[in-house]
C-alpha cells in the first residue's frame, strides 16, 4: 500500500516513467548551446540562484523565443499569472489565466498514461516541463497558501474553483515532469497545508489524489498531528470522502520500510529498537494514536468495511467522482477497466451510461448519461472493492500497532467480523463473471486486481484479528461454539475460557462462521492459486498461542488435516512459500493431539506416500521446522503419557517412529544449526534457532544433553570441519540471550507454543553457555582450543 515509489515524480504505489527532459534543450531536439536560457533556468532551480521565473524576462523577450522554441505561450502566461496573482489581487484574471494553461498539461498528462501503457520507450513532456523550469509550480505553491497571509487581521481567501485548477495543474506536472513532486515533498509546510484543502468537497479529490503522490515520495513520514483541526476535519468528511482518505492513511501510519535487506536482520531491528527507545514513539505511532482519538474514526471504519452494496452512494455522486477520477488520471487503469465494462454492459441494454471523450463534460461537470443513468452492478461492486481495499488495510495496520487491544476491543463492538461474514459470498469471494473487472494488462488471476487484492487484505486482516487474541472466536456463530463446548465435554476437559467469555452478541450469524467460510473456499482453491498462502496463514492464527484440543478437533472434523497433507503430497507443491504455510499449520493443528496422529497415519497409509512427505520436509528446513518441533514436543509428551489410544499411534505412527530416532534428530538438529548465523537471523528463520532448542531441552529433561553435544562434535569431524558448527551455535545461544532476555520481548509465546516454561528456556541456554570446560553440559567442552572461537563481536551499532 505504502510501497516505495518505482521512478522519480511517481506517487504512491504508480511507477511512472519521467519525461526525457535532456531533448527539451534548444527548442526540443537540440544540444545545449551557451546561453540556452532553458540550461540557465535548470541551473537556477537546482542552485537557487540566477533565473529561476518568468518574471525575470521581458514579455518582448519570451514572445520572440516562443516562435523558435514552440513553448505554447506558457512563459507569457505565467508572467501575466505573476502580475494578477499579488496579495490584493481579487484573483478573477488569475483564475482566466489558470484555464488557459490547464488544457495545455492536461492533454500531456492523459498522453502520458496512454504512451505509458503503449510501453512507448521515448516521449517527451514539453508544455509541463517549460510550466516548471519558468516557474510555474512554486507560483502555484504561493497561490494556494495565499490563505495562510493575513492583511490587517483578515486572512486572504481563495476561491475552490481557483483552488481546484491550481491543484489540477500541479499534480498534472507531477504526472510528467521528473523531480516535481519530490520538490513539493520537500516543502513540509505546503504539505501539511494541502490537508486544510480537503475541507471542501469541491477541492476534496485532487487535494487527496495530490497528497497520496507527495507522501510516496516523501523521505520523512508527516505527523498528522500538525494537521491543524484534524480531528474536526476527519469527523466531516462523509462516508464516500473517508474511504478515499483511507488511501493517504496506509502511507502514514505504516512504518516506512528502507527496502534494505540487512535491515531485516533481527540485529539491525534489535539496534533500531534501541535507538527508538531514546527517540520516543515513531512518526506511524504517533498518527496510529492520533486516528484513534478521533470520536467514531474506528466505528465508521467498520461500517465502511461491512457496507452493502445496496447501501453505497447513489449514482450521480460515483458519477461524479468516476469523472473526477477520468480527469485526474487517479486510477486510470481501475476506472480503463469500469469504462470498459460499462460499455459492455451498455450494448447489451444493462446501462445507459456514456462517458465523454477527453476535456469535454456537461456545465454541471457530470459525465454525459441518459434519462435512465443506471449504474451498472459490475461499476457498483468495483466501487465497493476500491473503497474496501483501503479501509481493511487501515484496520489491519492499527491491529497490529501498540493500541491493538483497544482497536480489538472497537472492532468487536462495532460487529466488523459478523459484518464481513455477510458480505464474504456476495463480494469478498464472488464468483468471477465473464466480464470481471481487472486492471488494464492483467488477468483475473494476478496480484494486482483488484478482486485479488481484496481477498488477500481480507485474509490479512483475519490473520491480525485471530492471531493471540481470545476474540478470535467471534468468527464462529452460536452453533459453533456450542460445538466446541461439545468437543471439550466429550473430552472430558474443561472448556477454553475465552470461549465462555466470548459475547454472543457479537459473533457471525447465519449458517457458517467466517472462519468456516474459509475453510469451504480453502478447499476448493486451485493448487497454483495465490490465495494458498494467505488462508493457511489466516487458519494457523486461529490455532496459535495455548494449544486448544476443542479446536483443533473443530477444524479436524471438517477436513482440513486431509486437505493439507493432499496439497503437500499429492499435489507436491513447489511453492516455499505455500509449503511454509502448510507445515506451520499442520504444526499446530496436530500439536499433542492423538486424534491428528492417527488421521496423518491413515493418510499417509504407504512408504511411497510417506517419502514424498519427509523429502517435502527435508527440501527446506527454515519453511517446515515448525512442524518438526510440534511433532518432537507431542512425541515427548505421548511417552509420557500412560493411555492405550497414545501407545496404539506411538506404535503405528510412520512420523513419530521416524522422530523418535535419535539419528534423525541428530540430522534436524545439526542442519538446523548450520543453515541460520547471527548475521542472518530474520524473524522468518529464527524458528530454526528455537527449534534446535527444543530439541536440546527435552534431551536435558531424560539427562541426554551430554549425548546430543558429544554427537554434535562428531558430525562435525566427520564435515572435516571441526568447531564449525558449535562455535555457530554459541554464537547464536548468545544473540538470543540478548534478543529474548530484553524487557521489551514478550515470551509467552515460546511458552504457549512449546508447553515449555520460559525458565527452562534461560536455564537450558546458560547451562549451554558455561565457560567452564569441565561441565559435560557447557558447548566450550566440546569446542577444542585450537578451534575456539566463541567472543566474536556480532553487534551492530
Amino acid at each position: 500500500m505504502a510501497a516505495a515509489p518505482a521512478a522519480a515524480g511517481s506517487g504512491a504505489g504508480r511507477g511512472r516513467r519521467a519525461a526525457a527532459t535532456v531533448a527539451a534543450w534548444g527548442g526540443w531536439g537540440g544540444r545545449p548551446r551557451p546561453g540556452n536560457i532553458l540550461l540557465q533556468l535548470r541551473q537556477g532551480q537546482l542552485t537557487g540562484r540566477g533565473l529561476v521565473r518568468a518574471v525575470q524576462f521581458t514579455e518582448t523577450f519570451l514572445t520572440e523565443r516562443d516562435k523558435q522554441s514552440k513553448w505554447s505561450g506558457i512563459p507569457q502566461l505565467l508572467l501575466k499569472l505573476y502580475a494578477s496573482s499579488h496579495l490584493h489581487s481579487d484573483f478573477i484574471e488569475c483564475q482566466n489565466i489558470l484555464k488557459e494553461i490547464s488544457p495545455l498539461l492536461s492533454m500531456e498528462a492523459m498522453a502520458f498514461v496512454t504512451e505509458e501503457r503503449k510501453l512507448t520507450q521515448e516521449t517527451t513532456y514539453p508544455n509541463t516541463y517549460i510550466f516548471d523550469l519558468f516557474g510555474g509550480v512554486d507560483l502555484l505553491v504561493e497561490i494556494l497558501m495565499r490563505p495562510t497571509i493575513s492583511i490587517r487581521g483578515q486572512k486572504l481567501k481563495i476561491s475552490d474553483e481557483m483552488s481546484k485548477d491550481c491543484l489540477s495543474i500541479l499534480y498534472n506536472t507531477c504526472v510528467c515532469t521528473e523531480g516535481v513532486t519530490k520538490r513539493l515533498a520537500e516543502k513540509n509546510d505546503f504539505v501539511i497545508f494541502l490537508f486544510t484543502l480537503m475541507t471542501s468537497k469541491k477541492t476534496f479529490l485532487q487535494t487527496a489524489t495530490l497528497i497520496e503522490d507527495i507522501l510516496g515520495v516523501k523521505k520523512e513520514m508527516i505527523r498528522l498531528d500538525e494537521v491543524p483541526n484534524l480531528s474536526s476535519l476527519v469527523s466531516n468528511f462523509d462516508q464516500q470522502q473517508l474511504a478515499n482518505f483511507c488511501r493517504i492513511l496506509a502511507v502514514t501510519i505504516s512504518e516506512m520500510d528502507t527496502g534494505n535487506d540487512d535491515k531485516h536482520t533481527l540485529l539491525a531491528k534489535n539496534a533500531q529498537q534501541k535507538k527508538s527507545l531514546s527517540l520516543g514513539p515513531s512518526a506511524a505511532e504517533i498518527n496510529q494514536a492520533a486516528l484513534l482519538s478521533i470520536p467514531g474514526f474506528v466505528e465508521r471504519l467498520c461500517k465502511l468495511a461491512t457496507r452493502k452494496v445496496s447501501e453505497s452512494t447513489g449514482t450521480a455522486s460515483f458519477l461524479q467522482e468516476l469523472e473526477e477520477w477520468y480527469t485526474w488520471l487517479d486510477n486510470a487503469l481501475v476506472l480503463d477497466a469500469l469504462m470498459r465494462v460499462a460499455n459492455e454492459e451498455s450494448e447489451h441494454n444493462q446501462a445507459s451510461i456514456v462517458f465523454p471523450p477527453p476535456g469535454a463534460s456537461e456545465e454541471n461537470g457530470l459525465p454525459h448519461t441518459s434519462t435512465r443513468t443506471q449504474l451498472p452492478q459490475s461499476m457498483k461492486i468495483m466501487h465497493e472493492i476500491m473503497y474496501k481495499l483501503e479501509v481493511l488495510y487501515v484496520l489491519c495496520v492499527l491491529l497490529m500497532g501498540r493500541q491493538r487491544n483497544q482497536v480489538h476491543r472497537m472492532i468487536a463492538e462495532f460487529k466488523l467480523i459478523p459484518g464481513l461474514n455477510n458480505l464474504f459470498d456476495k463480494l469478498i469471494w464472488r464468483k468471477h463473471s465473464a466480464s470481471a473487472l481487472v486492471l488494464h494488462g492483467h488477468n483475473q488471476n494476478c496480484d494486482c486486481s483488484p478482486d485479488i487484492t481484496l481477498k488477500i487484505q481480507f485474509l490479512r486482516l483475519l490473520q491480525s484479528f485471530s492471531d493471540h487474541h481470545e476474540n478470535k472466536y467471534l468468527l464462529l456463530n452460536n452453533q459453533e461454539l456450542n460445538e466446541l463446548s461439545a468437543i471439550s465435554l466429550k473430552a472430558n476437559i474443561p472448556e477454553v475460557e475465552a470461549v465462555l467469555n466470548t459475547d454472543r452478541s457479537l459473533v457471525c450469524d447465519g449458517k457458517r462462521g467466517l472462519l468456516t467460510r474459509l475453510l469451504q473456499v480453502m478447499k476448493k482453491e486451485p493448487a497454483e492459486s495465490s490465495f494458498r498462502f494467505w488462508q493457511a496463514r489466516a487458519v494457523e492464527s486461529f490455532l496459535r498461542g495455548t494449544t486448544s484440543y476443542a479446536d483443533q478437533m473443530f477444524l479436524l472434523k471438517r477436513g482440513l488435516l486431509e486437505h493439507i497433507l493432499y496439497c503437500i503430497v499429492d499435489s507436491e507443491c513447489k511453492s516455499r512459500d505455500v509449503l511454509q504455510s502448510y507445515f506451520d499449520l499442520l504444526g499446530e493443528l496436530m500439536k499433542f493431539n492423538v486424534d491428528a496422529f492417527k488421521r496423518f497415519n491413515k493418510y499417509i497409509n504407504t512408504d511411497a506416500k510417506f517419502q514424498v512427505f519427509l523429502k517435502q520436509i527435508n527440501s527446506s528446513l527454515v519453511d517446515s521446522n515448525m512442524l518438526v518441533r510440534c511433532v518432537t514436543l507431542s512425541l515427548d509428551r505421548f511417552e509420557n503419557q500412560v493411555d492405550m489410544k497414545v501407545a496404539e499411534v506411538l506404535s503405528e505412527c510412520r512420523l513419530l517412529a521416524y522422530i523418535s530416532q535419535v539419528p534423525t534428530q541428530m540430522s534436524f538438529l545439526f542442519r538446523l544449526i548450520n543453515i541460520i548465523h547471527v548475521q542472518t537471523l530474520t524473524q522468518e528463520n529464527v524458528s530454526c534457532l528455537n527449534t534446535s532448542l527444543v530439541i536440546l531441552m527435552l534431551a536435558r529433561r531424560k539427562e541426554r544433553l551430554p549425548l546430543y553435544l558429544r554427537l554434535l562434535q562428531r558430525m562435525e569431524h566427520s564435515k572435516k570441519y571441526p568447531g564449525f558448527l558449535l562455535n555457530n551455535f554459541h554464537n547464536l545461544l548468545r544473540f538470543w540471550q540478548q534478543h529474548y532476555l530484553h524487557k521489551d520481548k514478550d515470551s509467552t509465546c515460546l511458552e504457549n507454543s512449546s508447553c515449555i516454561s520460559f525458565s527452562y528456556w534461560k536455564e537450558t541456554v546458560s547451562i549451554l553457555l558455561n565457560p567452564d570446560r569441565q561441565s559435560p553440559s557447557a558447548l566450550v567442552s566440546y569446542i577444542e582450543e585450537p578451534y575456539m572461537d566463541i567472543d566474536r563481536d556480532f553487534t551492530e551499532e
